[in-house]
């Protein structure tokens, strides 16, 4: 499958590529891809720990699992205790171990589009945790509002 060149696309073609779906024969073709087409999942992960960091009893970017620009790992310690490592992937967030650090291959896990889906689904003291905190936001709001 080749590409179309910009000029070869119409309007609303040439408004929006997305890429993540397409199909290439040949991976010089991957050579015209802009960087800024790909997201690096490694940078993803770390804005998705620093994001839910405050609901959790600890979270970090496995660092000793192999991460890459398509895929990164998590580890993360619920409020409970439960400890699980996590994929993610353009598809999205899923388990893929019961213990830090920890992939099993075998796992068919289902995908989460958000950190805060998945960790809802696993964590009640999470869903608390977010909810106060949801909560704490608008009481300020409220009352820098006055």
């Amino acid at each position: 499958m080749s590409r179309k060149s910009e000029s070869d696309l119409s309007q609303e073609e040439s408004m929006e590529v997305d890429c993540n779906h397409c199909v290439f024969e040949d991976s010089s073709e991957l050579r015209d891809l802009d960087a800024a087409d790909v997201k690096d999942m490694r940078l993803e992960a770390q804005a998705v720990v620093n994001d839910v960091l405050f609901a959790v009893r600890e979270m970090y970017v496995a660092h000793s699992l192999q991460n890459a620009v398509d895929v990164a790992h998590i580890n993360v310690e619920t409020r409970e205790g439960n400890r699980y490592c996590l994929e993610l992937t353009e598809a999205g967030l899923r388990v893929v171990g019961y213990a830090f650090d920890q992939v099993d291959e075998s796992m068919m896990t289902q995908y989460h589009e958000t950190v805060y889906s998945l960790l809802d689904s696993l964590s009640p003291a999470y869903r608390e945790a977010f909810g106060n905190a949801l909560l704490q936001r608008l009481e300020r709001l409220k009352q820098n509002g006055r």
